[in-house]
């Protein structure tokens, strides 16, 4: 069993898939737009390109013949993953899966049109004048997204007609790729929300993570933690959404599917084929497996026999508060490594900007999921970045 793996993404999530990768002895390219991402320190090699050209997509690929081709982020000219796929190479989950979710229309379309799927309200907008009539059908407060984004940019809350144009120039401001469309959905009155990690094998059932709970702030998570309890009826209804949707797309992998959880039951909201930003919190031993792995195995076509809840954790995001052409120093880990239930995942960014997420604190153990989200918030403020 070795394959060569092109990476296309190199964030933080990559750089823990490759780790995952290279403990089962594969090879792996890291590609990214710019040099020094974090999965680009522990491949065996990496390139430079705009993964939105797609000659240069051609050339990476001619270049390297990978077996498998796993995306990691949305900015990528993804109708060139079809060719590959014709050509015999993988694609992970499948060609479908990652032209479908990196583009919010095809995935909500495919889930509330063709599956059923029960989501909020939505209308689609590629000029202003077309956003205010999304905004009439769905009513206030709504929601606006760039159809391709990530981390949560470009997303903002309608509550007045005064809001509308501002939040049309962060959608385009925050727009991947050379898209230019948004999605406007009705707003859910939902009591929390969930990550669904959702593992698809090419020759075994789909298993189901313990569902992960998360905070978000500007569009993007500032905690996570698991389990979540909630109501064992409304998890099923969510496994259920969950399976019916990857089952569509196919292919190997995990998939971070998301859902409004209200009094009526699970509502659909997105779904990434790839290890999830608010699933860093498996790093803290809370599963027999953490996403990373089980990505890893699912891709290369290895068993999952059970995923095991193992213990609780929460993690913590540390962000930088302004822009760096170097990477920070982090003080502060004293603190943090001193707890014995607790630990710090660096990410190694090369550069920083205002709330560009560049660390992770994690906390574990048989406290509550309240106390160990307080703690983990508590250590990754104590955590301070300082920059030349």
């Amino acid at each position: 069993m070795k394959f060569k793996i092109l990476l296309l993404g190199s964030g933080e999530l990559g750089k823990e898939f490759v780790i995952a990768a290279k403990r089962y002895g594969q090879t792996v390219i890291a590609v990214d737009s710019y040099p020094g991402a974090p999965a680009m320190q522990v491949a065996d090699h990496f390139e430079v390109i705009d993964m939105l050209d797609a000659a240069a997509l051609d050339v990476v690929v001619s270049k390297y013949c990978p077996d498998i081709i796993v995306p990691e982020i949305e900015a990528i000219r993804t109708e060139q993953l079809f060719k590959y796929e014709a050509q015999g190479m993988r694609v992970v989950p499948s060609a479908k899966a990652a032209n479908f979710t990196m583009n919010r229309k095809s995935i909500r379309d495919l889930a509330a049109i063709e599956l059923g799927v029960r989501t909020a309200p939505y209308r689609y907008a590629t000029t202003l004048s077309q956003l205010r009539d999304g905004v009439a059908h769905c009513g206030f407060p709504c929601v606006v997204k760039p159809l391709m984004s990530s981390s949560g940019k470009g997303q903002s809350v309608i509550r007045t007609e005064a809001d509308i144009e501002t939040a049309w120039n962060y959608a385009m401001e925050g727009s991947r790729g050379d898209l230019k469309e948004v999605i406007v959905e009705g707003f859910i009155d939902f009591d929390y929300e969930i990550t669904l990690l959702t593992v698809t094998q090419q020759n075994g059932p789909t298993l189901f993570c313990a569902p992960i709970g998360h905070r978000q702030e500007r569009g993007d998570y500032q905690e996570s933690w698991q389990p979540m309890l909630m109501n064992p009826a409304y998890l099923a209804e969510a496994q259920e959404m969950a399976q019916s949707v990857t089952a569509a797309l196919g292919g190997a992998g995990i998939w971070g599917v998301e859902f409004f959880i209200t009094s009526e039951g699970a509502y659909f909201s997105e779904l990434s084929p790839r290890p999830h930003d608010t699933g860093m919190v498996t790093l803290a031993g809370t599963q027999n497996l953490n996403e990373f792995e089980l990505h890893a195995r699912a891709v290369l076509g290895l068993p999952i026999s059970q995923i095991t809840q193992v213990q609780n954790g929460a993690s913590a995001v540390v962000l930088a508060t302004q822009n760096s052409d170097t990477a920070p120093q982090f003080l502060g880990l004293d603190k943090v490594l001193n707890d014995p239930m607790a630990e710090v995942r660096i990410f190694g960014k090369p550069t920083t900007r205002p709330y560009r997420r560049m660390a992770v604190a994690l906390t574990f153990g048989q406290n509550s999921v309240e106390d160990l989200v307080l703690k983990a918030k508590d250590h990754a403020s104590s955590i301070k970045l300082r920059y030349d």
